[in-house]
């Protein structure tokens, strides 16, 4: 009788444990599930307190385009301001002078018109277009000029500060071998950048300064790349070499277009100036011909309705022809 019930025993006793292994206990069981959200809720504290690459990039990104938005509205600011457009051209930002050079300018057109017996209302209308468009148009041929100029060498000025950080260089050296050795206008805008930085100037406030003198967005760029350099680290020469690359497709880009449009640039010239040449010729061939378009009221009219349509075609074809890239 004993022997059965010690049977029975070690048999419940076996099975008991058989199923004890096989599906386990209840609190090994929570034990797991605990030890299994405790690593969860760590890995994700972790995520939250360690960003991802993806999210470093990201915030690059909006920084990127942050910066690209500011640099747009200083862009159109010293487009406006006439201080900005006389650096631009290389010019000293005095405007009293600009005025008193378009003053000059108006009393010589009006004084020769009436000389040459002009009517005064036409003298005073010559003199007016001529003192407030001449000197802009020639402030921003000369701005244009300037620009392409910078343009043109800003890349090879990149390229020496690449060379010069991998061969072990600070970045203040070859802003001096820039300014040194370029031409102007990049060799004077340099050096005068290096100045700025020695007076105690950041690198950024003194890219700033440089880009009010000349407000291009190949300048804009270099600005955004050693700024976020400065601010995250990184390898400055690779990301140098990665704008140098944009650089050269955006100069190529821009003399590819500039040879596609040459035709319709040179239709829109020619049709321009056809109107007010052959006026021209025909008043100094036969004045009396053209006589009364200057003393009849309506020949007045006639003039200022032609000058308003032509102005207008002048504009649209100059908007058909220019590609902002």
């Amino acid at each position: 009788m004993l022997t059965i019930i010690l049977i029975g025993f070690l048999g419940f006793v076996t099975i008991a444990g058989l199923g004890f292994a096989f599906v386990g206990g209840g609190d090994s069981a929570e034990t797991a599930v605990k030890r299994a959200r405790a690593f969860t809720d760590t890995e994700t504290k972790r995520a939250k307190s360690k960003p991802t690459r993806e999210a470093t990039a990201e915030s690059r990104r909006r920084e990127i385009v942050n910066k690209l938005k500011d640099a747009e509205k200083q862009e159109r600011k010293a487009r406006i301001t006439l201080r900005n457009r006389l650096q631009q051209a290389g010019l000293s930002g005095d405007a009293s002078k600009f005025w008193i050079i378009s003053a000059v300018i108006a009393v010589a057109v009006a004084g020769f018109l009436l000389m040459i017996g002009q009517k005064p209302l036409v003298a005073l209308g010559v003199a007016f277009a001529a003192s407030f468009g001449l000197p802009r148009w020639a402030i921003a041929f000369m701005a244009a000029r300037r620009t392409k100029k910078f343009t043109e060498e800003f890349a090879n000025a990149v390229d020496v500060i690449i060379r010069g950080i991998k061969s072990g260089l600070p970045v203040h050296d070859c802003l001096k071998i820039i300014g040194r050795e370029s031409p102007a206008p990049l060799g004077p805008l340099f050096q005068r950048l290096v100045e700025n930085v020695g007076m105690g100037m950041t690198l950024e406030q003194g890219l700033e300064k440089m880009y009010e003198s000349m407000p291009t967005p190949e300048l804009r760029f270099f600005t955004i790349v050693v700024g976020i350099q400065q601010k995250t680290g990184g390898n400055l020469a690779e990301a140098l070499s990665n704008l140098t690359v944009v650089l050269r497709a955006r100069k190529m880009m821009r003399e590819k277009i500039k040879a596609l449009s040459s035709e319709a640039t040179a239709s829109a010239g020619i049709i321009g100036s056809l109107p007010p040449g052959v006026m021209t010729i025909v008043s100094l061939t036969t004045p009396a011909y053209m006589e009364t378009m200057f003393t009849d009221p309506r020949g007045h009219l006639m003039l200022l309705g032609g000058a308003l349509w032509m102005a207008t075609g002048v504009f649209v074809m100059k908007k058909m022809i220019s590609f902002k890239i």
